[in-house]
């Protein structure tokens, strides 16, 4: 299996890509989609493997300058890395690649050296910067013939190949030749759109070697850093002085309070960067005349920590409160137990019991002014949220 890299990308396909096999991430335009070919090319030489970078649509020294922006160092791996260059042939100026495209607008050069390549190499990942650049130069029909030769001696010859290629408005019968026919897998990459794509996406459409996956992630692209899952919104709840303040504190890699004599007045705010996942999380005051803002924020929002006071039963009845708020949102939900290093602090299954929680609602013991329990809450909640681990 070859790792692609991206963040419950492997999961879904069951460990990676197998030798043989080909992959297509499908962009939607506008999408910033050519990062997946680019983080599995570093993945690829970071597990040791040999990878070939198919570059079309700039010169390849570009290219390799951006793996510096998202931090990704390819130096080390210069034995093993190697560049095709079909761009400064067609703008007339010198190459110093290994491998070059003399008439990148001519599918017979692409299958020769291509070929070459496939024959000549052990077995390899062979990354291709954008198909539709290729496409746009040869023509939609003799791309899609030459990719069929190339996935065939791939199978052969125990290559990966993975194609980037936005969905620009080719035919009909080209789009879903892409989408259903050349391919072993199909990786689709999105954006939700309302005049301007905020946010972005990717899915599994198909897959011939594991189980599809409906479910889509939502992404974003860090510079340093790459492709991370994107949670927008989690909720962090729960009454007066449970710890809701330092718990988003812990969590965070950045956060802001607002509070007056110690006692938060408007919102914690705090960024997570965790295992792949980047969250940002909102902490809400605890006394009864902030719920409209639990109401608020509950409804934005993808999931909820229940932060309670281990210490103190008195305040259970408040919690269930504002549990009782997040809940009506149908929310994924955790309770957090703090202050577990305390005197009288009672055990996760002694506050279910007073909760009456069902057995399926996690409850995480924790201190989280000492950061113990709390990254362990949040794998729990990522996991309800997205439905796999992290």
């Amino acid at each position: 299996m070859i790792e692609t890299g991206i963040p419950k990308l492997d999961e879904f396909l069951g460990g990676g890509i197998p030798k043989g096999k080909s992959l297509v991430y499908y962009i939607q335009p506008g999408v910033e989609g050519e990062i997946f070919g680019m983080q599995t090319v570093y993945n690829t030489l970071k597990k040791g493997g040999c990878c070939v970078l198919v570059v079309s649509s700039t010169i390849p020294d570009i290219v390799k300058s951006q793996f510096k922006e998202y931090g990704w160092d390819i130096q080390p791996y210069n034995s093993r890395f190697f560049c095709v260059d079909a761009y400064n042939p067609l703008i007339g100026a010198p190459s110093n690649e290994k491998y070059i495209v003399t008439k990148p607008d001519s599918i017979e050069e692409f299958n020769k050296i291509i070929s070459d390549i496939l024959k000549q190499l052990p077995p390899s990942t062979i990354v291709f910067g954008s198909l539709s650049t290729i496409m746009d130069l040869c023509g939609e029909k003799e791309t899609i013939e030459a990719i069929r030769r190339w996935n065939k001696m791939a199978m052969l010859y125990d290559h990966v190949m993975v194609y980037n290629f936005t969905a620009w408005p080719y035919s009909e019968e080209t789009l879903n030749s892409i989408r259903e026919e050349l391919f072993n897998a199909v990786i689709s990459i999105g954006g939700i759109a309302e005049r301007v794509i905020f946010g972005q996406y990717f899915g599994i459409l198909k897959s011939d070697w594991a189980k599809e996956v409906k479910k889509s992630m939502l992404f974003r692209v860090l510079r340093p850093g790459g492709i991370k899952l994107y949670i927008p919104k989690i909720l962090v709840t729960g009454p007066f002085d449970s710890g809701k303040s330092t718990f988003v504190h812990a969590l965070s890699t950045r956060a802001i309070s607002v509070d007056r004599l110690g006692t938060t007045i408007a919102m914690d705010h705090g960024h997570v960067d965790y295992k792949g996942f980047s969250a940002d999380i909102f902490g809400t005051p605890g006394q009864e005349r902030f719920d409209p803002i639990i109401r608020l924020l509950s409804g934005e929002s993808m999931g909820v920590f229940l932060i309670v006071d281990s210490t103190n039963p008195a305040d259970f009845i408040r919690a269930k409160q504002m549990l009782e708020i997040t809940k009506s949102y149908g929310l994924p939900y955790v309770v957090v137990a703090n202050k577990q290093d305390l005197p009288g602090a009672l055990k996760p299954e002694e506050i279910r019991a007073q909760f009456s929680l069902p057995d399926d609602v996690p409850i995480v013991p924790a201190v989280a002014k000492d950061r113990i329990g709390v990254f362990e809450a949040f794998e729990v909640l990522i996991e309800k949220i997205t439905g796999g681990g992290v």
